[in-house]
């Protein structure tokens, strides 16, 4: 009887020992997916931030999805890829484009959040603008992507580009030309004062 309960207990523990084991190896081996979908989603990153310091418009939009939503720092929203090129010529492609040059280098500041075949980044920016005007810019950006997955393919649905509205490169440029036009309109008003309070104390003449 012993030996049949022995017998038993070691059968028991036979099977259960691999389903123990399975149960390790389910979140080591989703973890090694996971890890597997983050490093092809770095390599769309940097792909990115450098067909777009090279402008190298079609290499960007070959990670983007056809109906990709894109809300510019302008506060301006493309829908699709032809908007998105179409706004891109515009700002830097035209003769008249207000930017000459951009480059940029993004950084993460977590890993994707995965929710199935969805995935959804966030993160910073540092902008360096060279404008058709001979202004030269550095924006601090904040940003936040989603991506989905269609087939192998990870592609951008959704960007959004923001920075601040109260402390920004553009502002301070708008703001040291205010003072300065002040300065200058001071000036003028205390040398107009001066002529005029010189007129009005001439002496009377006889």
């Amino acid at each position: 009887m012993v030996r049949t309960r022995l017998v038993g207990l070691l059968s028991l523990l036979l099977v259960a020992v691999p389903t123990v084991a399975g149960a390790q190896d389910a979140p080591a081996a989703a973890a090694s997916g996971d890890e597997v979908t983050h490093q092809a989603l770095r390599a769309i990153k940097q792909d990115m931030e450098d067909a777009l310091n090279r402008q190298d418009l079609d290499q960007l939009l070959s990670h983007l999805h056809p109906d990709v939503v894109f809300t510019t720092m302008n506060n301006d929203v493309r829908v699709g890829k032809a908007a998105i090129r179409a706004y891109y010529e515009e700002m830097l492609g035209a003769p008249h484009s207000v930017v000459k040059k951009v480059t940029a280098k993004f950084d993460v500041d977590a890993l994707t959040r995965l929710y199935g075949n969805t995935g959804v980044a966030y993160g910073s920016s540092r902008d360096h603008y060279q404008l058709s005007d001979g202004t030269d810019l550095v924006v601090h950006g904040r940003w936040t992507c989603t991506l989905v997955k269609e087939g192998d393919q990870w592609l951008i649905a959704a960007f959004h580009y923001s920075t601040n509205v109260f402390d920004n490169a553009l502002l301070t440029k708008v703001k040291t030309a205010a003072l300065s036009f002040g300065a200058l309109a001071a000036v003028i008003a205390l040398v107009v004062g001066f002529f005029i309070g010189r007129r009005g104390r001439r002496p009377a003449t006889a």
